[in-house]
């Protein structure tokens, strides 16, 4: 065969390598040509990118609330839980529990990791765009904070980009602060300070190798590992953290085999979020809150605020189980209400809110312990009245008051008793054990009524407009609150220093600034009024109206309180006998409770029918004050400024060794005041005693004499040789009055201390109380009451189908 010519063979070697150089060429200028459309991309990519401004990395910092303890029971958040911390408060040990698994070149590289890229690059090869991160703690910071979560080349490029430039303008530090303080770590929480509470109950300083580790692997996959829901799991991941840890020397092999041998769930707190704080204790942490200055909505969640309060946990569920449980108290149906204020006497502080029964958390709801306005029945009295009279008149527990019909001022309506009956001259301690009407209104009229108004204010009570004479029995136009009520007592308790209630005592701002909430102390009444009026209503809890509240062992004085309906009321929703409110308000030397019971809104079958279910306003103050009587709870203090006088009431003076012992009765005096100054309103009645005295005096003197009036010392005398047919007859006595005082109630359809005030004109939503017009004449209703029997003859305190304010 011939061969080619050479020259042919090298002209298509030739040819093959010109060729060849023409493909490199096309295939550069396509790499040059691509490579700039893509450098004119990734060019847009970057100026797109979030500018990094100072506030970028501001971040909402829950506040978080404390209890009486200072112990956290709170964060309020707005969707993020989250707690600031400074990374030097956080310990060595969990920062390097973080750095190991996340980024373990963290203070080498300049926001990127090449080594991580790679090998993330090589999985997303392999298994697909997506499937692994190469993201540094730098580049994390960027996009939880400027970035969304899209799995895209733009949001890539702008985190490579925005992960260099955050590296030039904040030390590793500050960054390593942002991310901690940034990452969530499941269960709606964010940052490493709220995530140690909510796993560990624990502040991040007190954290422990596991711990940290646990926390350390959560926010790969914050579900997955959710130690609550997956402990195994948890474990797991836990425990690779540590293994990572070992692996780069930043925790010995004898701390990683003693942090492996450590359980998940025995490191795990107990509940799966903080206790929950009361929904109605919370209403009123809002209130006080918001009224300071400089404090809105807004910061409450996000401002970083501490905020310090009254809060007594055990004594607030106490208090809802007594509410809701059925276990202390036998309720009549789900509708009926109660609303409950515990204070503590010394500070006014909040303990506990009950704010009613059947509440759901977090759904729409009244407060019957802070936000109603209803009249105070006869809890009123020792306010308005009698501890009036005792601080301004300077009256006595014995201040004589003669029970007899009487009308108010300038009407001809009658005031009347709950049984209908008058019982001529009473002391006031009488009075005030058995509730009696009229005594009340005359004591009120005594001290007339801007002085009232004052003695009110000095408690907290605020009475706006005219106090009309109804206003002795708490038949008011607006009503009050247990929360207000139980203020006003406190200070009884308090010997007569008023602390207005609250449940906030101090907010600390995140730069330091702090706002004292604990309000002044101010001296409202003299001590001797305090003690006279507390001694009147142990006497009520021990045998007067109020027996059921009595604490066996304890000291404990109060008042009950009942409203009544009006004829049109009754004939409206056909109601014979029932009432709309029934009130218990008492204390012992430590706590004040106010108890409110009824319905949110009157008809047929909404109201107090029966005697049992008026007296559950007691029973609830009972249960709920036995929980707070501990050893600290001490009997009520007699101070100087009160003499303690034994009188024989047969001759009005001091008792003598000849008195009688059923004549001989313990008063309190305000110091400097004599017996006869307790006859300041029956002088008559003095005057007979004087009289008496004197003839059987005369008497004596004609029989040679007696000295028996040597005065006894001033201690209650003891039964002379413990006579056991005195001690009988006592013991039959109080029996008799207990019993006449429940046949009186039942046979009335009305509670021990019902009242009779004037009756207004009322429309269809109007609960106001007016004074009765002076050119009136008497209502047609009022003067065939009197024809009526003993139920029937008393109207009440006019109250007109209470609705609840729910402001």
């Amino acid at each position: 065969m011939e061969k080619e010519p050479q020259t042919t063979r090298q002209g298509k070697k030739q040819v093959r390598k010109n060729l060849f150089v023409k493909m490199f060429i096309i295939i550069v200028l396509c790499i040059l040509d691509g490579g700039l459309a893509i450098s004119i991309q990734l060019y847009a990519y970057v100026q797109a990118a979030p500018k990094i401004e100072d506030n970028s990395f501001d971040l909402a910092d829950s506040s978080t609330m404390y209890n009486q303890n200072d112990e956290l029971i709170a964060i309020l958040s707005n969707g993020e839980e989250r707690q600031l911390i400074k990374v030097e408060d956080i310990p060595q040990h969990v920062q390097d529990a973080f750095i190991a698994i996340e980024d373990v070149r963290f203070y080498e590289h300049s926001g990127l990791d090449l080594k991580r890229i790679g090998g993330a690059v090589l999985s997303n090869i392999m298994n697909g765009f997506g499937s692994e991160g190469g993201s540094t703690i730098t580049q994390q910071v960027v996009k939880n904070s400027l970035l969304n979560s899209e799995k895209s080349i733009k949001r890539k490029v702008q985190e490579a980009y925005l992960a260099l430039e955050l590296e030039k303008e904040y030390t590793k530090d500050e960054i390593l602060e942002l991310y901690l303080n940034k990452i969530y770590f499941g269960n709606g929480v964010y940052g490493i300070e709220a995530a140690a509470g909510t796993y560990f109950e624990k502040s991040v300083d007190e954290l422990t190798i596991e711990e940290a580790a646990l926390l350390a692997g959560l926010p790969q996959r914050p579900s997955s590992y959710d130690p609550f829901q997956a402990p195994e799991q948890a474990e797991e991941r836990r425990n690779t953290v540590m293994h990572v840890m070992k692996d780069d020397d930043f925790i010995t092999d004898e701390e990683y085999r003693a942090a492996t041998n450590v359980s998940v769930e025995e490191v795990l707190q107990d509940k799966r979020r903080k206790q929950e704080v009361s929904d109605a204790f919370m209403d009123q942490v809002y209130k006080e809150l918001e009224s300071i200055e400089g404090i809105d909505a807004s910061m409450l969640y996000n401002g970083g605020l501490e905020i310090y309060t009254t809060y007594d946990q055990e004594a607030q569920e106490h208090v809802d189980e007594v509410l809701n449980s059925g276990e202390f108290v036998t309720y009549p149906d789900e509708r009926f209400q109660a609303g409950v204020t515990l204070i503590d006497n010394r500070t006014g502080e909040i303990k506990a809110i009950g704010g009613g029964r059947n509440q759901e958390p977090g759904k729409s709801r009244a407060n019957y312990a802070t936000n109603i306005q209803r009249s105070p029945g006869s809890t009123i009295k020792p306010i308005l009245d009698y501890g009036a009279a005792i601080e301004y008149l300077n009256w006595s527990t014995y201040q004589q008051i003669e029970d007899e019909e009487i009308t108010y001022t300038g009407s001809e309506q009658v005031i009347r008793n709950y049984n209908g009956d008058y019982h001529g001259i009473v002391s006031m301690r009488e009075a005030l054990t058995q509730s009696w009407n009229i005594p009340a209104v005359k004591t009120f009229k005594e001290v007339g009524s801007e002085r009232a108004r004052e003695f009110a204010a000095n408690v907290g009570l605020t009475i706006e407009g005219s106090l009309y004479e109804s206003y002795a029995l708490g038949s008011f136009k607006e009503g009050i609150s247990p929360l207000e009520l139980a203020g006003a007592y406190a200070a009884f308790g308090n010997e007569g220093i008023y602390n207005e209630p609250h449940v906030v005592r101090k907010v600390v701002f995140p730069d330091g600034k702090e706002i004292n909430m604990q309000p002044q102390s101010i001296e409202a009444m003299r001590d001797s009024t305090a003690y006279m009026v507390t001694d009147m209503l142990q006497t009520v809890v021990e045998e007067g109206t109020g027996i059921l509240a009595n604490i066996e062992g304890v000291a404990v004085a109060g008042k009950t309180g009942t409203t009544n309906f009006n004829e049109e009321t009754k004939q409206k929703y056909n109601i014979s006998e029932g009432v709309p409110d029934v009130w218990f308000a008492g204390y012992t030397s430590n706590y004040t409770a106010a108890v409110w019971t009824g319905y949110r809104q009157v008809n047929e079958e909404n109201y107090i029918k029966t005697r049992e279910h008026r007296q559950i306003a007691q029973q609830i103050f009972r249960e709920v004050m036995v929980k707070m009587v501990d050893e600290e709870t001490n009997d009520f203090q007699k101070p100087d400024s009160v003499e303690e006088i034994i009188i024989d009431t047969k001759t009005g003076e001091r008792a003598t060794e000849s008195s009688h012992e059923g004549e001989i009765v313990t008063e309190l005096f305000v110091s400097g005041t004599t017996i006869q100054d307790a006859y300041s309103l029956v002088k008559g009645e003095w005057e007979q005693k004087q009289a008496k005295k004197d003839d059987e005096k005369h008497s004596n003197v004609n029989r040679g004499g007696n000295k028996d009036d040597v005065e006894k010392e001033k201690e209650k005398p003891k039964d002379p040789e413990t006579n056991e047919e005195n001690e009988k007859e006592e013991k039959e006595s109080k029996e008799e009055k207990k019993e006449g005082q429940e046949e009186e109630e039942e046979s009335n359809g009305k509670p021990e201390d019902d009242m009779e005030a004037p009756e207004p004109e009322h429309t269809e939503d109007d609960e106001d109380v007016e004074e009765p017009n002076i050119n009136e004449e008497k209502d047609e209703s009022n003067s065939k009451s009197e024809e009526k029997d003993k139920d029937q003859e008393q109207d009440g305190t006019t109250e007109e189908e209470p609705e609840l304010n729910e402001d």
